[in-house]
């Protein structure tokens, strides 16, 4: 979405290398031979450090404990659920944001009590939806929109994975849904990740970073999803941002609600930014993301769709923590300038507003968010 508690560090299952064997796996995983080992872990540690050597004394020791500090957060995998977010549950860890909208949508978000009054929003036990007005017919002239609703977590994350298990997301001509992290307050200095985002039902989904200037990402990473542009900068391409484009066919839309939905997940830490989508279908999805467990080892997810490494891009630096924001907007900056070509009728705003039943079908359907820190 263009503007658009405490993390811990997550532990890696030692798979044979435990803490105290740390040194052999260094030795093992990154060195053919005992001088190389010795030279990796000088020269590396004390580099970082601004020195060109340590003490003699210290040398092998203190670069251990140095090289141990910096490859600790590239070996990320296991982390404990922090929260369970289902049904009700929902009112209680988002606040809803009645604001005008800061991408000149045809909406108009309301606050919470309207929402429930309006069924923009309910919850039973195991569900949570979010949808705009399918009912009203907009007149002529109106200055505002059609009601909308936009949520923002309470919480603020940094390091962490958060599970998103959605049943329906919003479809329809003028469409502009979104599932995001960002830092309201401070953007873009404390950057942006869209996690679930297109308009218009034109798939697959797109995956953005939106930052400060020189954040930028390698034309070549690992990843199954397709690159777009490389700098993430908000003030360049007309704040396009860095996006990847997922490969899946049902990742987004109409055939993602025919095929039941299905699964995003964002992994976030000093090191890189991921996500992945599955299916409800696909054969691959990972028993720990199925099932909701109390934790995942994202090490055992394969590839992601989305990789975006600290290469080039100091997480810390152009990340601060962020809030999880979800919300349906219509028309506006992005899904409104890409209408015409979109194959919808008329101009978006006056399909939007005249239009109500055309929007059914816009809401999101949620069967949980877990968060993982």
């Amino acid at each position: 979405m263009l503007l658009r508690v405490n993390a811990h560090h997550p532990t890696r299952r030692s798979g044979g290398c435990g803490v105290s064997h740390f040194g052999a796996c260094i030795y093992a995983c990154c060195c053919q031979t005992d001088w190389q080992a010795r030279w990796y872990i000088r020269k590396y540690s004390w580099k970082r450090l601004g020195r060109s050597e340590p003490p003699s004394t210290m040398k092998q020791s203190v670069g251990l404990l140095s090289l141990v500090s910096a490859i600790a957060p590239v070996l990320a995998g296991t982390y404990s659920r922090t929260q369970n977010i289902v049904g009700t549950g929902f009112y209680n860890a988002f606040e809803f944001e009645a604001i005008g909208d800061p991408t000149q949508g045809r909406v108009n978000y309301v606050d919470r009590a309207t929402a429930q009054a309006q069924n923009l929003t309910f919850a039973s036990a195991d569900k949570f939806v979010l949808r705009t007005d399918a009912t009203t017919v907009i007149g002529d002239g109106s200055p505002v929109g059609r009601n909308s609703v936009r949520i923002r977590t309470t919480a603020t994350y940094t390091t962490h994975v958060a599970v998103f298990d959605i049943q329906h997301m919003p479809q329809g001509c003028g469409t502009w849904p979104a599932v995001w992290e960002t830092d309201e307050d401070s953007w873009p200095r404390g950057g942006e990740v869209d996690i679930l985002e297109g308009v218009n039902d034109q798939g697959p989904n797109q995956i953005t970073l939106h930052t400060s200037p020189g954040c930028t990402m390698p034309a070549s990473r690992d990843q199954t999803g397709t690159s777009l542009q490389l700098d993430c900068d908000t003030n360049v391409n007309n704040n396009v941002g860095c996006g990847v484009n997922a490969v899946v066919p049902t990742s987004y839309g109409p055939t993602f609600n025919a095929n039941g939905g299905g699964w995003y997940a964002v992994e976030r830490t000093n090191s890189f930014i991921n996500v992945w989508f599955w299916s409800r279908s696909a054969g691959n999805v990972p028993a720990d993301v199925a099932q909701g467990g109390s934790s995942v080892d994202t090490s055992t997810w394969g590839t992601p769709t989305a990789n975006f490494p600290s290469t080039s891009c100091n997480i810390p630096e152009f990340f601060s923590p962020n809030n999880i924001i979800i919300n349906l907007t219509l028309c506006g900056d992005w899904a409104g300038s890409v209408y015409p070509a979109s194959g919808c009728p008329g101009t978006c705003n006056e399909f939007v507003d005249k239009n109500p039943t055309a929007l059914a079908a816009a809401y999101f359907e949620f069967n949980s968010i877990n968060v993982y820190q």
